[in-house]
């Protein structure tokens, strides 16, 4: 990856600050007394719930939107870029053309370094020595700032960032204006990165990005050297990247140290001090305002009573937004299947003459997890269309176990909808009975909140129609879910909720991601489609991983697309593969019973240990010394058997 910056920069430490900033939309306050300073060398996420105003607090640091007071300061010639989430749209150019457009402000400095050489021709060195000083300074600083912008390594680096970002070498001939929505946020993301600026702000930039993509702009966001600060809902793509997080919380920002990972841990101490306090507060104005209600009319307890009343009007009230009240959501349980929970033999797909897979066996058993991986174009989705039966024309044969009841997410459900009723209203009519109280919850969870719930469906968001739509398929008793980006438009806390609920899930789930935490958190097995070729990991997508980073570059595939002529011979190899798959799966199977018989006992243990303990400190032990000895001599015991079982758990473990 080419990205290739000058020492001046950090010399000189581009920052913009902000001090005690605020800002209001009619009565609702979005910033209050923010302050923030923004560095080279700052690796920053903002975090906070849906609609705390982190894309304003953005905008405001772009210079986008003017604060309603507070000040701002920006270094002369710090170059501040700043990529919104969504809506912008290219025209009238190539992709090449539209690239070099990053390097405009760099060719209006060589058209002035041209102008002031034309003016240093014409000057009187002798009688204009101040002014051809200046005019010489000015074209040296020009001259840095040229150089440092990549202009003359500019073919490389789009070269480079265009590859990076997933773009053929054939797309920088394309017009903009045949790219499809996510590609244009590409297109922007990769023009905002060649733009070199000294800060970068970044709004969702891997939302319309493929786990390719991610690893790439990782990569190039780790060996930058100015500053930048991101909003993402990827939690391992923060953890890689960033050093501090910004928290924007009922309008006011706080500061961690850490990654992602670290700021969870101690904000999560933070909330629970905060869920309790509410908690009180909210049972001390019950009390007072009963006794209020109770003695308002008594003229002896008037006293008291208008004391308790300016109490709770004096109160400074702790309000707990509905992001951070904790749900646990439970969806139907899925019927009963048999073992086998569908099965492919000879699977193919063409379109045109274009061919996306051939010849692919696949056993998936019930209950498993298989995320689907790939790059763009491999035939992740028209897989997941055709095991769903959405797409009838394929070669080949699929079949379902017993039982099997299929439910099918995909980016394109929200198009469905087009009634005019509520959205509660809505999800009330899907759900089974049972559901229909927590139906408020469920929607809190996929992040309908508050009045959101009295939307009508046909004025929301394409992806809020998404999120209804993956909400309505989990209402429904299924036991094959087959999911094409469900996390998409969801936040971190929905993708936890989504992600509990899947891994508790019983049923067999088939899924597309881009998410890794997500990939990684759920799946336990990895179908990896490449160029054609399909191969199957018994492992989840960490596991993958590590078994790609081993692998030589001209590893085989699963699959080779054999001439038809060879039928006989692969459907042999098909059933070859698919009982060496049972093989590995029972084996798998009896591994994970002896894990879980392993931990089983290591928490028995560990039961008695603590019981043992407790005795051992208990007067009437410690005092008396051959009860104490007996117990100690039972602890020495348990704790050599725990080490041992211990052993055994992790041995087991490293065959998985």
């Amino acid at each position: 990856m080419l990205f290739l910056r000058g020492s001046l920069a950090l010399i000189d430490m581009a920052f913009v600050q902000f001090s005690k900033i605020s800002l209001a939309f009619a009565d609702r306050d979005i910033l209050t007394d923010v302050s923030l300073n923004l560095a080279s060398g700052t690796r920053a996420a903002l975090a906070g719930a849906n609609g705390a105003g982190k894309s304003t607090l953005m905008k405001v640091i772009a210079g986008e939107v003017a604060p309603d007071s507070g000040d701002r300061a920006v270094q002369k010639g710090c170059r501040v870029s700043y990529l919104p989430q969504s809506g912008i749209v290219h025209r009238g150019k190539t992709l090449r053309e539209e690239m070099e457009g990053a390097y405009k402000p760099a060719l209006d400095m060589l058209s002035r370094m041209e102008a002031i050489g034309g003016e240093l021709e014409k000057s009187d060195t002798v009688q204009d020595d101040a002014r051809t000083a200046s005019l010489l300074e000015e074209h040296r600083r020009l001259g840095e700032e040229v150089e440092r912008s990549g202009y003359y390594e500019r073919e490389q680096r789009i070269t480079a960032t265009l590859e990076g970002l997933g773009f053929s070498p054939d797309d920088r001939k394309r017009s903009v204006e045949e790219f499809s929505g996510g590609w244009q946020m590409r297109i922007a993301l990769a023009k905002t990165l060649l733009e070199s600026p000294d800060i970068l702000l970044l709004d969702e930039p891997t939302n319309y990005l493929d786990i390719e993509a991610r690893f790439w702009l990782e990569s190039w966001l780790q060996s930058f050297d100015g500053g930048y600060l991101i909003v993402s809902h990827d939690r391992y793509f923060l953890d890689v990247t960033i050093h501090e997080v910004y928290e924007l919380f009922q309008g006011r920002l706080k500061r961690y140290a850490g990654n992602y990972t670290d700021y969870e841990t101690v904000r999560a101490v933070e909330l629970e001090s905060l869920l309790k306090r509410y908690a009180e507060q909210q049972e001390e104005i019950a009390k007072s305002e009963e006794l209020i209600r109770r003695f308002r009319y008594k003229a002896s307890k008037a006293a008291m009573v208008q004391e308790r009343v300016k109490k709770l009007e004096k109160m400074e009230r702790i309000v707990i937004p509905e992001s951070l009240k904790k749900m646990r959501i439970r969806f139907p349980d899925p019927p009963h299947a048999g073992k086998a929970a569908v099965a492919v033999e000879g699977l193919g797909k063409q379109y045109g003459t274009r061919r996306v897979f051939s010849n692919l066996d696949l056993a998936i058993d019930s209950g498993e997890k298989l995320v689907v991986v790939g790059r763009n174009g491999a035939g992740k989705t028209t897989l997941l269309r055709i095991l769903a039966g959405v797409d009838p024309d394929f070669e080949g044969r699929v079949q379902y176990g017993a039982g099997i009841a299929v439910g099918y997410f995909s980016q394109d459900a929200a198009e469905s909808f087009n009634t005019s009723v509520s959205v509660l209203e809505y999800i009330e009519a899907e759900a089974p009975t049972p559901l229909v109280p927590k139906a408020r919850d469920m929607l809190g969870g996929f992040l309908f909140r508050g009045d959101d719930v009295y939307k009508s469906v046909s004025v929301l968001s394409g992806g809020e129609k998404s999120r209804l739509a993956l909400l309505k398929m989990l209402l429904k008793p299924m036991n094959l879910l087959i999911l094409d980006e469900p996390t998409n438009h969801l936040d971190l806390q929905s993708k936890d909720i989504l992600m509990d609920v899947l891994a508790s899930y019983t049923g067999t789930v088939i899924f597309v991601s881009h998410d890794r935490g997500f990939m990684e958190g759920l799946s336990t097995k990895t179908l990896e489609m490449s160029n054609g070729c399909v191969r199957l990991f018994y492992g989840n997508y960490g596991y993958y991983l590590e078994k790609m980073a081993e692998e030589a570059p001209d590893a085989g595939c699963q699959n080779t697309g054999e001439p038809a002529g060879r039928e006989e011979e692969r459907r042999q190899t098909a059933k070859a593969r698919r009982e060496e798959d049972k093989r590995r799966q029972a084996a798998l199977r009896r591994l994970r019973r002896l894990e879980e018989e392993s931990l089983a006992v290591i928490g028995s243990l560990e039961d008695e240990k603590r019981r043992l303990e407790g005795e051992l400190g208990a007067p009437e032990v410690y005092s008396n010394g051959e009860k104490a000895r007996a117990i100690q001599v039972k602890l020495a015991d348990i704790a050599y058997r725990i080490e041992e079982k211990t052993k055994e758990w992790e041995e087991i473990a490293a065959l998985q």
